[in-house]
């Protein structure tokens, strides 16, 4: 009798390694395994990542690449909203998942799976996004998730995967990094307290970059095009932005946020290009857009990074709040020149002819050419008559 088949989200790392094993030799399931690149992967890394799987009995390997969807689908949108969840992470992690939990959804319609497993446990944001996503695509699909059903220990898991056969040492398991296009995020011992931080070599990338250098991007409605002049696209520019900047440590922190399941979490990341990147294009924002126009889009933005950080990718309201966004990105377009030093960037400027900061309607605090002081004297009483009214009438209080 054929055994009925499993995906499973795969990455290499622990707890996917020892779902291989459960879901294969306890469970009785013929395993498919699936990687989703989402541009944190070499091709020799995944070619390493694949000799595992198999090595781990699994029935076929696959990787899905998504990168340019993951771009085209999130990622551009949370460029055009500088959304930096509590003003620091740029979703390199959750967005991540979103993109991945989809693609596994379609994989497991592809291939006709009666399960899909992922190794979540039962601690933190990726259980809920991947099985609400898998919920949503594939409802009658089982989800297995091995690692948070039996409440397993990392150094239980190393003990079975030992027992079985398959050596993982407790020194490799030591820190959780996870690479995609938009960042690498970084969970040890450290992040589990309030008060410790990564040690230099926890840090995937280290410094070796010190002198200064002043880079040069260049964006088409909102879209990193170019660097230092040379047309690439969006997510080569990224990639490229990333090799240039880490080196650095830049856009390395720890970001302290509110988990889904309600508990406070701390997770270390490096992510020098989507840093530089959402704050070049907030300075391009600032000198081509109007005021509410920044008001407006800070607000949904905001609602937009959060609600995509809990998983709800796929509500509709996401669409509409795109659409906006797009929409906002007409005229942002230009030049934005940014130094780099260790551990820091500065954004020097602009050049855009869509730069509202003209100098053919005046300078701020310097000079007018649209208006006289008689015009700003008239304007003043009508722009404060409402709550001068509301002071005469209500009295000193």
């Amino acid at each position: 009798m054929a055994k009925k088949k499993v995906v499973l989200a795969f990455s290499g790392g622990l707890d996917t390694s020892f779902c291989c094993i459960y879901l294969s030799k306890d469970r009785d399931l013929e395993v498919h395994s699936v990687i989703v690149n989402t541009g944190g992967f070499s091709d020799e890394e995944l070619k390493t990542i694949e000799e595992r799987a198999y090595a781990l009995g699994v029935a076929s390997h696959a990787v899905v690449d998504e990168t340019e969807n993951y771009y085209e689908s999130c990622i551009k949108y949370l460029v055009f909203g500088n959304v930096l969840k509590n003003a620091t992470y740029p979703l390199s992690v959750s967005a991540e998942r979103v993109s991945q939990a989809t693609a596994i959804a379609n994989y497991v319609k592809k291939i006709g799976a009666d399960y899909v497993a992922h190794g979540s446990t039962g601690a933190g944001n990726d259980q809920v996004r991947f099985d609400m996503i898998f919920n949503i695509l594939i409802p009658g699909v089982e989800i297995i998730t091995p690692i948070r059903d039996l409440k397993l220990s990392r150094e239980a898991e190393i003990e079975y995967l030992n027992n079985h056969g398959v050596e993982y040492s407790a020194e490799k398991a030591r820190y959780s990094i996870n690479k995609g296009i938009w960042g690498t995020s970084v969970g040890g011992k450290e992040t589990l307290t309030s008060h410790d931080t990564l040690p230099e070599e926890a840090w995937p990338t280290q410094v070796t970059s010190t002198d200064s250098k002043r880079i040069e991007l260049t964006f088409e409605k909102g879209e990193l095009v170019a660097l230092d002049g040379e047309k690439i696209k969006p997510t080569a520019a990224i990639q490229r932005l990333q090799a240039i900047a880490q080196p650095y440590g830049i856009g390395r922190d720890i970001h302290v946020g509110d988990t889904i399941i309600g508990i406070k979490g701390r997770v270390g990341f490096e992510a020098a290009a989507p840093v530089i990147i959402i704050k070049a294009h907030h300075m391009l924002e600032k000198h081509t857009l109007t005021k509410w126009q920044l008001s407006w889009k800070d607000q949904l933005s905001s609602f937009y990074g959060n609600w995509l950080h809990e998983g709800q990718f796929h509500d509709p309201i996401m669409r509409n709040i795109e659409a906006f966004l797009t929409d906002t990105q007409k005229t942002v377009s230009g030049k934005v020149f940014v130094e780099l030093n260790p551990y820091r960037f500065q954004i020097i400027g602009i050049e855009s002819k869509h730069d509202l900061m003209s100098s053919k309607f005046g300078s701020y605090g310097e000079m007018n050419n649209a208006w006289t002081g008689e015009d700003v004297k008239g304007f003043s009483k009508i722009f404060g008559n409402q709550v001068m009214i509301y002071h005469k009438v209500n009295g000193e209080d």
